[in-house]
């Protein structure tokens, strides 16, 4: 199973001149930094979290048919789900009815309950089963305040320390009311 991004948040969540402002900086000399370090702040939420903060769309790819007959999105919020696409191994598609899964948006995580019966073509051996979705809060503005406000924590830490990272090495520097900010986001797995 893998999840692929296919259409990138249009927006970040929190502008370039709600950083500066946060910052307390007024010239324009440090912007390239200060925009790298929008991005990555965002990327590592989304990432260590499984959320997706601004709209984007996304292509989750399973190597058969789903055993259990139900698929649990890796993102969320989930806004919608675009299309099921089957990939045979002649290299045509075709695309599942929407009659033949129902999508439940309100659980965590989403989930796809297929009705449908297993093809009698078959799939490619990897990536046959495609789902297209639609994830995120919205636009900036939709984003929980307290996300919002801990990314302008980790853009302003990364930006006052400016020191070399060493990969491997253990976890690295997230400020503790950063992290603290986030944790009513982070998924519960038992």
């Amino acid at each position: 199973m893998v999840h692929v991004l296919t259409a990138a948040p249009a927006a970040e969540p929190i502008s370039l001149a709600e950083a500066k402002a946060h910052l307390r900086v007024d010239s324009s000399d440090e912007d390239a930094l200060m925009s790298s370090l929008i991005v990555a702040a965002r990327m590592l939420v989304e990432r260590t979290l499984g959320l997706a903060l601004i709209t984007q769309g996304w292509s989750l790819y399973l190597d058969a048919w789903p055993h259990a007959c139900c698929i649990a999105l890796p993102l969320s919020p989930v806004q919608a789900v675009s299309a099921i696409t089957l990939h045979d191994p002649d290299g045509g598609t075709s695309v599942l009815d929407p009659e033949d899964y129902s999508v439940d948006l309100l659980s965590e995580p989403a989930r796809i309950v297929l009705t449908a019966a297993v093809p009698s073509t078959g799939l490619r051996p990897f990536n046959g089963f495609e789902v297209a979705f639609v994830a995120g809060f919205g636009d900036a503005g939709d984003v929980p305040q307290p996300i919002r406000q801990a990314l302008l924590l980790m853009v302003a830490h990364w930006f006052e320390r400016r020191e070399p990272v060493e990969l491997g090495s253990g976890p690295q520097g997230v400020p503790a009311i950063a992290a603290g900010l986030l944790q009513a986001y982070r998924r519960v797995r038992l």
